[in-house]
Formats: C-alpha cells, structure tokens, sequence
C-alpha cells in the first residue's frame, strides 16, 4: 500500500499538470522565423501577422520576427528542424521554399520535421506580355509555344521558384515549349518584357501591377481560382481549360512532435486573424488571394503540391532524377 501511495500521487499530478500546460500557452515570447532578408515577401508578410496578433492581444507574449536567411532556405528550414517538439518556434512558409527543402535530399530535412498550422493566402501569379504584344490571348501564347520555333522566351526569377513552375505547369498541361531566363527578382523578370526582351513573364501579379496600370503590360491570364478584382478582364486559367490554380502559398508551420495543444490553439490564433479588418486589408493591398485552411487540410494541401514540386524539380535538373 505504501509502495502505490506514491505511485498514485504522481499520477494524479501529471493529470493536473497536463491541463494547466494547455492554458499558459505559450509561457514565454514566440520566435517567428523567416527563412528571407528582411523586406521580402514572406518576411513582410509573417510581420503583417505578427502586428495583428500584438494589436489584437490574441496571445499574452510577444510574438518576435526573426530573420534566418541564406542556403535558399535551407538555413531557416535546418533551424526548424533542430527544435523538436518546441511550440514557442513558428515559422512563416512560403510552400515552394519549404517543399523544395524536404526533397534535397543532402539536407536531411523532411515533413514531419513540421507541423502545418494553417494556410492562409495564395499570391496569385500572371501571364503577362508586353503592352504591344502580338499575343491578345492565352490561346495566341499556346499556339506560338507549339509552333516549335524555340523563340517564345519568359523571363523568371530562380530555376527553382514559382514563376520557373508556373511555365513548367503550362508545358504540361498544354503541350507548349518556351524558355526561360532567370533575374535576380520578379522586378527584373518584369522589365524584361516591357522592355521587349522577353515575350512574357509568369511573376506575381503584385509585382506587375504598376505595369499593368502604367499600359505597358497586359494581362493574359491569372492563376487564381476567381478573375481578381485588379484585372477584372483577365480570365482565370481555369475558365480557359488549363486546370491549374496556382501562386506563392502563405501560411504557418510548427516545428514536428510539438504538444497537439499548442498547435491547436496556435491554429485557432492564426484563424481569429485572418477574420480580422486588417488582414483583409492587407491582403487587398497585396493582392492575395485569401483561403483558409486549417492544420488537416493544409497538411493535405502540401502533400498534393509536394507531388508537382518534385516532378517540376526533376524536370530542370536541380534534383536528381530517381535511382
């Protein structure tokens, strides 16, 4: 009997400590990782976050930016990693940077190194051309690209990053053949074609805009599941039969083994800002294409684009083709 006393009191300890846990999440400052500069897009984006939550008080520590740059990700990805199971780190995921990461396989790093909390925004991307363009149409730039002449070009940022995929995507579904030329940023993918050096570009949309506004781009076509209220005549990819609904995927992502508690409720705090006014103006402001997706779906979500990431990446070489 002396021997279970306290047995049955530790017991009982642990079941009171456990929900106690729960509500003094998180006990001390959250650290926001960021695997860009500061000013990049994502790290714009994860400090948009990070004020709404302050101003709107949704947890009772601060929440801290951080910015781990360098190794096209690999830097901030490796530091996630290495904090199993520790919910006071989050990280703000640009899907592709995170995706592309998990399949270098020199890097070691896999998905269930993260915990997926929720999705939130997709920034839609464009086919655009040049004020002048002899392409009117989507169905113009798919024929030139079938003609097998060679000299329909994109400009693009990396070989690796999201307008490189769109065109790899288009390849796909259309049977068209273009080239590509990467810069350094979607700013200078874009001058390219408004400069008449490439035939089109694939960036974001927010990127082009000015251009588009200024008459000395047009918009063929966007990548969003809805015509955006920006370009109202532009149609969706969709709506022309090229089923592709595709962008810059903004959301959020625990370190892997963290309490199942703490990512709920950190998923709870992400869906209470996106409801908020200024999520909703930030995103008009930038553009985005707003859907929520919450831990289960969003999980689902990486796993389906997990599959085109890795084909795209094989398909231009910067991973190895299977054993």
């Amino acid at each position: 009997m002396r021997r279970m006393i306290p047995a049955a009191i530790a017991s009982v300890a642990v079941l009171a400590a456990a929900p106690v846990t729960a509500q003094t999440f998180p006990s001390r400052p959250l650290e926001l990782v960021v695997h860009t500069s500061a000013g990049g897009g994502t790290d714009l984006f994860a400090r948009a976050v990070a004020d709404i939550i302050t101003k709107e008080k949704l947890v009772t520590q601060p929440v801290n930016v951080v910015n781990r740059p360098g190794g096209g990700g690999a830097i901030a990805y490796n530091y996630i990693k290495s904090r199993l199971g520790e919910p006071h780190t989050i990280m703000a995921v640009a899907t592709l940077a995170l995706l592309t990461q998990t399949l270098r396989p020199e890097l070691g790093i896999n998905m269930e190194h993260f915990t997926p909390i929720a999705f939130v925004a997709s920034d839609p991307q464009a086919i655009m051309v040049p004020a002048d363009s002899p392409y009117r149409t989507m169905k113009d730039l798919i024929d030139a690209g079938k003609s097998g002449s060679g000299t329909i070009v994109a400009s693009v940022t990396s070989p690796g990053g999201s307008g490189r995929m769109l065109v790899f995507l288009l390849e796909r579904e259309t049977g068209a053949k273009f080239k590509t030329v990467s810069f350094k940023s979607g700013g200078d993918a874009i001058i390219q074609v408004m400069g008449g050096h490439t035939q089109f570009t694939t960036e974001n949309i927010s990127e082009g805009y000015g251009a588009v506004q200024g008459r000395k781009l047009r918009v063929l076509a966007v990548t969003s599941l809805k015509r955006l209220p920006i370009v109202p005549d532009a149609p969706t990819l969709m709506e022309l039969g090229i089923k592709l609904h595709v962008g810059t995927g903004r959301g959020f992502a625990m370190p892997g083994g963290v309490p199942k508690e703490a990512a709920a409720h950190m998923e709870s705090v992400i869906e209470r800002v996106y409801h908020t006014e200024q999520w909703k103006e930030h995103s008009e402001k930038n553009m985005f294409e707003r859907i929520w997706m919450g831990s289960a779906d969003y999980a689902k979500h990486l796993a389906q684009r997990r599959i085109d990431q890795e084909q795209f990446l094989r398909a231009v070489g910067i991973i190895g083709s299977k054993p």
